[in-house]
């Protein structure tokens, strides 16, 4: 059972942009002080949206209705600016109009200081009340921010400017708060990346491990080349959306330097990003980066830039010379928008510096306590549990004079199966919960019925221990109900292994999974299936030589005696194909 928290992993990848359109929850206060959305695309002039006031005059605690309107669009930020110092902080307070569509920010550590979104539907106008402050400058001019779509906005949208009575005349602003759109030159690549120097003068992260950009589509790479200075950065792998990949100071999201490629409109967006906490990444300014370059052929995604190892002053991009965990990671893109990773990023074994000794470094798109939680639960539930079942249930008369430890074989073997189904669960079961700290909300039913199998797991040692003599007239009761538990047990088991399979944290390569899960199933039910009929069929024919009054007591003893032969045929084939299934899946693990 796996209970997930998110992993380092989880990531670089929720990845769906920051600021106002990325955000469909309007908290967008990372944007209060430039109104600008780190969007990686360039504000569009002629904005078709009007910023209008009630009144050109205010007196401090005067209430002035603000309204927003113009083309359809989805977010927005508002603020009240010192119209002679624009770039400086918002002053006053809003009041809302309406609360379903417009909500309240704190922005430079003011209450109700700016006025964002609520969702990202579409709203053509919106109204909300001013407050003048009795320590308002002369002069106020309102800014609004309007985003339409993630690629397409408009920032800085100006009212006309609103002023005290007796005010002096209104003058230039001492900055304009245009934004500046210069963005650093980028290049077109012509081949693909080479692996050849990787380990002699590139610090390499390869999944899978060695792989070969240049032969093998399937290949992510991602290299480190020191170059005095500076640090020249290469990624590429199969996407129609988006590769990233991130240094971390721990395994786990938050306080993140990210860096991500997005293929959109036959061009390649180079985007600095970081993380703050377990929320979506906000993308940063690209002036960091240098020599920007990309290529997109045969679905393939290439990019590569170059940044200094030290950025002083610089916030959210880490000095390179220092030890990291490498996340790797890629998923869908649409019109601008990043989406969560389509698989559990790669995480680097251990930490590294890439400027120190080139390497060729592999990783795992799974923790090692999630992967022998997945490993036991397969071993107990697939395995040791199923033949467990055959056994108590079909070999009784197989082995019941066989003695192993002073009693019949058959119920030792049975009782030792299912101890360690028992054991390999309350180990299994622990795991996920030293992983992620505690419980976590975000794995669906799967932690729900892991629970639910570890109780039943335990259960059923427990009633076998209070097992009423076999001539108790209680012995019926407890047939039933040792077997109405275990059944239970295993169906619950199988539901949480098919979710389990599923979940970030050990998602087994799809289809192949579904088919293995499929055709072990098929394979159990076929062969208690095969040796129920065999049971009925054999049962039938004692009967009838026992009616038959020349039967002799030879011909009972060869009949049962072909029976066992055909019973010992079929488990042992039942075992060797259970055991391909269970070494199918535990390969599967051991590949992530």
């Amino acid at each position: 059972m796996e209970v997930p928290r998110f992993t380092p992993g989880a990531f670089v990848f929720l990845l769906c942009a920051s600021s106002v359109a990325s955000y469909p929850n309007g908290k967008v206060t990372e944007s209060c002080r430039r109104m600008i959305p780190g969007h990686g695309h360039s504000p569009q002039p002629d904005p078709p949206h009007h910023v209008a006031v009630s009144q050109t005059t205010f007196r401090p605690g005067d209430q002035i209705v603000v309204t927003l309107s113009g083309r359809p669009f989805k977010g927005f930020l508002v603020e009240a600016r010192d119209a002679e110092d624009l770039d400086g902080p918002p002053v006053g307070s809003f009041l809302l109009k309406d609360s379903q569509v417009s909500q309240l920010l704190t922005c430079e550590d003011v209450q109700a200081s700016a006025v964002s979104h609520t969702s990202s539907s579409k709203k053509s106008e919106i109204k909300v009340f001013w407050k003048a402050p009795s320590s308002a400058p002369n002069h106020i001019r309102f800014l609004a921010t309007v985003v339409e779509k993630y690629k397409t906005y408009w920032v800085h949208i100006p009212s006309q400017v609103i002023s005290k009575p007796n005010a002096p005349p209104f003058t230039t602003p001492k900055a304009t708060a245009a934004p500046s759109s210069t963005s650093p030159p980028i290049f077109h690549l012509t081949k693909p990346f080479s692996a050849s120097d990787c380990g002699k003068k590139k610090f390499c992260v390869r999944s899978p491990f060695n792989c070969d950009p240049e032969k093998d589509h399937g290949c992510v790479f991602l290299s480190f080349t020191r170059d005095d200075q500076s640090v020249m950065v290469e990624m590429s792998g199969p996407g129609e959306g988006y590769l990233s990949f991130a240094l971390s100071r721990d395994r786990w999201m938050g306080d993140d330097d990210a860096y991500v490629c997005i293929h959109e409109d036959q061009t390649v967006h180079i985007q600095p990003s970081y993380l703050t906490g377990r929320s979506r990444p906000v993308m940063d300014s690209r002036a960091p980066l240098e020599d920007m370059a990309w290529r997109f052929a045969d679905g393939i995604i290439q990019c590569s830039f170059r940044r200094k190892i030290a950025l002083p002053g610089v916030k959210h991009r880490f000095d390179l010379n220092t030890s990291y965990y490498i996340f790797l990671a890629h998923g869908a893109a649409a019109d601008g928008l990043i989406y969560k990773h389509s698989k559990q990023p790669l995480i680097t074994y251990e930490k590294h510096d890439v400027t120190m000794t080139p390497q060729d470094v592999g990783g795992s798109h799974s923790s090692l306590l999630l992967k022998v939680h997945g490993a036991f639960m397969f071993v107990a539930w697939v395995t040791t549990v199923s033949i467990g079942v055959l056994i108590a249930r079909f070999f009784r008369p197989v082995w019941s004079k066989v003695l192993l430890f002073g009693e019949a074989a058959w119920f030792q073997l049975h009782r030792m199966l299912m101890l360690t189904t028992c054991v390999l669960t309350c180990i299994a079961f622990v795991l996920p919960f030293i992983y992620r700290g505690g419980w976590s909300w975000h794995a669906g039913y799967h932690p729900y019925l892991g629970c639910v199998v570890m109780t039943l797991a335990v259960l059923q040692p427990l009633l076998a221990a209070f097992r009423p003599p076999f001539h108790d007239p209680r012995r019926q009761i407890f047939n039933w109900t040792h077997w109405s538990v275990g059944t239970a047990a295993r169906i619950i088991a199988v539901a949480a292994m098919f979710l389990g399979m599923d979940l970030p944290g050990l998602m087994l390569p799809d289809p192949q999974k579904t088919y293995a899960m499929i055709g072990f199933i098929l394979w159990h039910t076929g062969a208690e299936i095969v040796l129920e009929i065999h049971a009925f069929r054999l049962s039938r024919r004692v009967e009838i030589l026992d009616d038959d009054r020349i039967q002799i007591l030879q011909s009972r003893s060869v009949s049962e005696a072909e029976g066992h032969t055909f019973k010992k045929a079929v488990f042992a084939v039942y075992v060797c194909g259970n055991v391909t299934f269970l070494i199918i899946f535990l390969s599967a693990i051991s590949h992530l």
